[in-house]
C-alpha cells in the first residue's frame, strides 16, 4: 500500500493550492480528483477569464464574503488576497485590474492560471491522480486510508478535503465530501444556494412581458416579512422568463433564500431603477420639462430613463396612454408613475436549485475546524479548504480568494503535521 504524507482529495482552486503549498514545505504528496481535467471550475470562472482574486483591501474583501467570513482573518494574516497576486505574478501570470478590484489574467485566458497551477505541480513533483473516485476515507489512530474505486487503497499521514460544494456540478462539485466530514464527526450545516437566479410567479413574469430587458445600475432591494428591508445592491440586473437574474440579484438572492427557508410563501424585492436621483428630484425634474414641452407625448418626454420595454410596463401599470400629451398628465399619476420607477415592488417566490447556483451555501461548520490552520477540531490529520466549507462570498473573485487563501493554509499545516509525525 502506498503511503503518502499528504493527500489531497479535489482539484479546484483549494485544492490546486493546498497540494502546491504542502509539496513547498517538502511533504510527499498526492492531489486525487474524480475528473479528466483539474481546475474546471477556474477554467470557467469570470466568463472564462478567470478572475482570480480582488484587490480591495481585506476588511472590504471579508465584506463581501457575508457567509462566514470573518472566519478568514486568521487565515488572511499567513496568506491574503495581495499574496495570491505575487503568488501568480510569480509563477509569470501577470494580473490586471478592472472594476470594484477584480483581477484578471493580462490574457484574459482562465486556462492560463490553470495551467501555471499545473506547471508547478509539476516543478514540486506533486503525484496527480485524475479519473479517480474516492468511495470512504477511513479514520485510523496515526494514519488515514483513502479507500478508491477499482484501485489500490493509499495510506496517508494527513488529508485535506478539497473537493466542493454542490454548485455548478459539472465541475465535479457533487457534494461528495459530506459523508467525508460527518464520518468524521463534523456537522454539516444546511446546504442552500447562493448567486442564485431568483424566481417569481407574478403575473407579468409568466406573461414574459419583460423577457430579456436588462436595467443598468439598478438598485435592488430584499424585505422581510416585517417589510424591513434586509439588504440593497446596486449592479446590473435582468428580467428572464422565470424570474430575475444578473449581477444584483445574485448578490441578493442569499437573502431572499434564507427568508425562503424561514417559511416564508413569498419575499418582496423592489427595484429602484434611478438610484442617483430622489422622488423629488425627478418629479420636479420632469414637471420642468412637461412645461417646456406641453404638446409632446409623455411618453417622449420621459423616453430615455430607462429602457423602453421597461418603460411601456410602469406606463400601462400606471394607466397612462402612450399617445398621452404631457401636458395633460395629471400629478397623481406624474408621482405614481415616478415611484415606480424608483420603488417598483413585486413578489419572488424561490430560487433555482442549488445544482443552477454559482456558489454553495453551507457546508462543514466552522466551529470545527481551527481558522489559522484549517484543522479539524475532532480529527487528526485531516484539513478542510473551499468551498466544502461553511463559508460563502459574492461573485467577483470572493469565493475563489477564499479557496485558494483556506487551501494554501490547509496544505502547509497539513504537510508540517505530518513531516512532524
Amino acid at each position: 500500500m502506498k503511503m503518502m504524507d499528504v493527500t489531497i482529495i479535489g482539484g479546484g482552486p483549494a485544492g490546486l493550492m493546498a497540494a502546491i503549498a504542502s509539496a513547498e514545505q517538502g511533504a510527499k504528496t498526492m492531489l486525487i480528483d474524480k475528473g479528466n481535467k483539474l481546475g474546471k471550475k477556474l477554467a470557467i470562472s469570470g466568463g472564462g477569464r478567470c478572475n482570480v482574486t480582488n484587490r480591495l483591501p481585506a476588511d472590504e474583501v471579508m465584506k463581501h464574503i457575508p457567509g462566514n467570513g470573518r472566519f478568514l482573518y486568521s487565515a488572511f494574516s499567513i496568506f491574503d488576497n495581495y499574496d495570491i497576486i505575487d503568488f501568480f505574478e510569480g509563477l509569470g501570470v501577470a494580473l490586471k485590474e478592472e472594476d470594484h478590484g477584480r483581477m484578471f489574467p493580462v490574457s484574459n485566458n482562465a486556462n492560463d492560471v490553470v495551467n501555471a497551477l499545473l506547471h508547478r505541480l509539476d516543478e514540486l513533483n506533486v503525484t496527480v491522480k485524475k479519473n479517480t473516485v474516492v468511495k470512504a476515507i477511513d479514520y485510523r489512530e496515526s494514519t488515514h486510508q483513502i479507500v478508491i474505486d477499482n484501485q489500490d487503497n493509499l495510506e496517508t499521514k494527513a488529508v485535506v478535503i478539497a473537493a466542493g460544494g454542490k454548485a455548478v456540478p459539472h465541475t465535479g462539485s457533487t457534494g461528495d465530501a459530506y459523508p467525508w466530514a460527518k464520518k468524521a464527526g463534523h456537522t454539516i450545516t444546511e446546504l442552500y444556494p447562493t448567486e442564485v437566479p431568483i424566481v417569481s410567479n407574478e403575473d407579468f413574469i409568466r406573461k414574459k412581458l419583460l423577457q430579456g430587458t436588462a436595467l443598468r445600475n439598478a438598485a435592488l432591494s430584499v424585505y422581510d416579512e416585517k417589510r424591513k428591508k434586509v439588504i440593497t445592491h446596486q449592479m446590473d440586473m435582468l428580467f428572464t422568463h422565470f424570474g430575475i437574474s444578473g449581477p444584483a440579484v445574485l448578490r441578493c438572492s442569499q437573502y431572499i433564500v434564507k427568508l425562503l427557508m424561514k417559511g416564508l410563501t413569498h419575499v418582496e424585492v423592489r427595484i429602484d431603477s434611478i438610484p442617483d436621483k430622489t422622488v423629488h428630484e425627478i418629479v420636479s425634474e420632469l414637471s420642468i420639462t412637461i412645461d417646456k414641452n406641453s404638446k409632446r407625448t409623455f411618453k417622449n418626454v420621459v423616453k430615455g430613463l430607462v429602457p423602453e420595454r421597461y418603460l411601456d410596463f410602469l406606463l400601462e401599470r400606471n394607466d397612462i396612454s402612450q399617445t398621452l400629451k404631457s401636458a395633460n398628465i395629471s400629478r397623481e399619476k406624474l408621482e405614481g408613475f415616478v415611484n415606480d420607477l424608483k420603488a417598483f415592488s413585486f413578489q419572488v417566490h424561490d430560487s433555482l436549485p442549488l445544482q443552477k447556483a454559482f456558489v454553495t451555501g453551507g457546508g462543514v461548520s466552522i466551529k470545527e475546524v481551527v481558522p489559522s490552520t484549517m484543522q479539524s477540531k475532532l480529527m487528526h490529520g485531516l484539513y478542510f479548504c473551499g468551498e466544502v466549507l461553511d463559508i460563502h462570498g459574492y461573485t467577483g473573485g470572493y469565493n475563489i480568494t477564499s479557496a485558494m487563501v483556506t487551501g494554501r493554509v490547509a496544505g502547509m499545516h497539513a504537510a508540517w503535521e505530518s513531516l512532524s509525525s
